[in-house]
């Protein structure tokens, strides 16, 4: 299932920024993901799928992701214990009071 965050401002200057959410099955994933981060997309990974197959292949997909968001400028966190979110960049997590 996945969801639509729209941004919105006179004469189309600023691009929507979508939701989605998808599940992770494997390392094959992460050219597309990167596709979407790119193109203003916030994405809610559920790690379940790959986690199930090969614990090696999610720590090595989830450790490509936080190479690429911090690289673009984007942001990424676990939420919870099933899910990762990554940010395009200029959006940000907020991660409470530390």
């Amino acid at each position: 299932m996945s969801g639509v965050i729209q941004e919105r401002k006179m004469e189309g200057k600023v691009k929507e920024i979508l939701l989605k959410a998808i599940p992770l099955k494997s390392v094959e994933d992460i050219p597309r993901i990167q596709e979407d981060v790119t193109n203003k997309t916030i994405v809610i990974l559920k790690v379940t799928p790959l986690a199930q197959k090969s614990l090696e292949e999610l720590k090595s997909s989830v450790e490509q992701l936080y190479e690429f968001a911090t690289s673009v400028g984007g942001d990424i966190a676990r939420l919870g214990d099933e899910r990762v979110v990554i940010t395009p960049p200029g959006v940000k997590i907020w991660r409470g009071l530390q």
